[in-house]
């Protein structure tokens, strides 16, 4: 085995492994470039099912805390709470399907 200096890495230290390391990355950038393909798409569609998750969860749940409250104070024990959740998860998935239907931005 050939000794070398501590402290050396001489892979590191060769021209040629940073010049290609420096040539794939631009040929990588030039390819998605050319691919249309970029990291923003599943950021997007993430962030999209997400927001319809939430406006599922949202809808449910405000539509049954509004009931419960209202029953609470009302005195109209189960009828509100089925109201207001019926209400909730129209509104939700009237949400959904707007959020849905709405053309992607190109």
């Amino acid at each position: 085995m050939a000794e070398t200096e501590p402290g050396q890495d001489p892979i590191a230290e060769d021209a040629r492994i940073r010049s290609l390391e420096e040539r794939l990355k631009q040929a990588e950038a030039v390819e998605k470039v050319r691919t249309g393909t970029t990291q923003t798409g599943t950021d997007d569609n993430y962030r999209l099912g997400n927001r319809v998750l939430a406006e599922l969860i949202g809808g449910l749940a405000g539509g049954a805390l509004i009931g419960w409250v209202l029953d609470r104070f009302i005195g109209t024990s189960p009828w509100l709470l089925l109201a207001f959740l019926f209400m909730g998860i129209v509104v939700a998935f009237r949400n959904i399907i707007r959020i849905s239907t709405k053309r992607p931005e190109k």
